[in-house]
């Protein structure tokens, strides 16, 4: 125990001596963690729009003020013709154009149908679905107004006709702030890149100095070897965890409804998963630019797209859907978001933590068997 904690100290030291990696290990936490809990969002507000009034009446401009009336959308200008449009979406002045035929208002007071175009930018897939259902909304929203109102000059007497109206209540992230949905994950990738990279990078070095080949013919043990490599930056995960929550819940303001003993000791968890990995990324390469793309390449990226963190697993094909099981980053991200967002308790995550546990134990046990069988050699 002595010879790891002498490790230990060791390990320390170095990292003291060296201010790039103190700065990596410390301040990228918190500096990444900002940036990415402000530009890491979904939300889409202002959307620009350009109307392109064909009719040009009252009711038309009316029904134009809707959109910006909502706050959804931000008017630019309006169009004199088609060709006005397609230099605003060219020049992505304007995202949504909405084109309001001739007889627009003739239709309505007459009560036909009446025709709308809205035209979106597809090149930006996640503004453009968004606007359209934005557009979508007001004008269904506009076209019940005008049906009420029809029916009470005919009906009279306040008579309504029979509509329903839903009721619509959103739970754990009332506001639907994709702010709330984001940094809890960020939280998750931020210690599997520290603790991943910064492992495999670690030992890694020691091989290129040469310094691992003396550690191997000293009385050192592989286990103690191994133990004195992992612990610091266990230690330092820990401590980013700390700062991370503390970040997420006081700078953001993200309610931490669920137990916060609870999740850190699930992080600690996961952090089994992480340093295996880092561990293993080790053996397989020599240098530390091999240790850096083997980990991005290879793990970071698989796992960061197919965990849920970026795209929605529901929509993935059946079969990545089903290889999305092996990958442990998405077990954590369901615990996170549900200790975080609902409150749950292991009653409810016990299946997520049961298996990223196990994947823990897993991936570190053959990562350490692999790394001495190479000490070995």
């Amino acid at each position: 125990m002595r010879t790891i904690l002498t490790f230990i100290q060791k390990e320390f030291h170095q990292l003291r001596r060296d201010p790039k990696m103190l700065g990596i290990n410390f301040f990228a936490p918190m500096f990444q963690l900002i940036i990415l809990g402000y530009a890491a969002t979904l939300d889409v507000r202002d959307i620009p729009i350009i109307v392109y009034d064909m009719d040009n009446s009252r009711t038309s401009r009316e029904f134009a003020a809707k959109f910006t009336e909502s706050g959804y959308f931000s008017f630019t200008r309006f169009a004199g013709s088609y060709g006005d449009i397609d230099q605003a979406i060219d020049s992505r002045s304007a995202s949504i154009a909405v084109v309001i035929p001739v007889d627009f208002s003739n239709n309505l007071l007459s009560g036909d149908h009446a025709q709308l175009q809205v035209i979106a930018d597809g090149s930006e897939t996640n503004s453009a679905t968004i606007g359209l259902n934005y557009a979508t909304m007001i004008v269904q929203q506009y076209s019940r107004n005008i049906i009420v109102k029809r029916f009470e000059a005919v009906k009279g007497c306040g008579a309504r006709p029979a509509t329903v109206n839903p009721e619509v209540r959103v739970w754990y992230n009332p506001e639907l702030k994709s702010r709330n949905f984001m940094v809890p994950g960020v939280l998750a990738l931020l210690l599997m890149v520290l603790t991943m990279i910064l492992t495999s990078l670690a030992i890694v070095k020691e091989t290129e100095a040469g310094t691992m080949e003396q550690l191997i013919v000293t009385p050192i043990r592989p286990y103690q070897i191994i133990a004195g490599k992992l612990a610091p930056f266990f230690i330092i995960g820990i401590f980013d965890i700390i700062l991370v929550l503390l970040i997420a819940t006081l700078w953001f303001g993200i309610p931490l409804k669920g137990s916060a003993v609870l999740l850190f000791i699930l992080c600690i968890v996961f952090q089994m998963t992480t340093l295996g990995a880092g561990l293993f990324v080790s053996t397989v390469s020599r240098t530390q630019q091999q240790a850096m793309l083997t980990a991005v390449f290879f793990v970071i990226l698989p796992m960061m797209f197919l965990s849920g963190f970026v795209f929605p697993i529901e929509n993935m094909p059946k079969i990545i859907q089903i290889f999305t099981y092996i990958i442990p980053l998405r077990y954590f991200f369901i615990i996170i978001r549900g200790v975080f967002l609902k409150g749950v308790g292991l009653r409810e995550l016990w299946v997520e933590s049961s298996v990223m546990l196990c994947f823990g134990v897993a991936i570190l046990t053959m990562s350490i068997l692999r790394f001495r069988n190479r000490i070995a050699k």
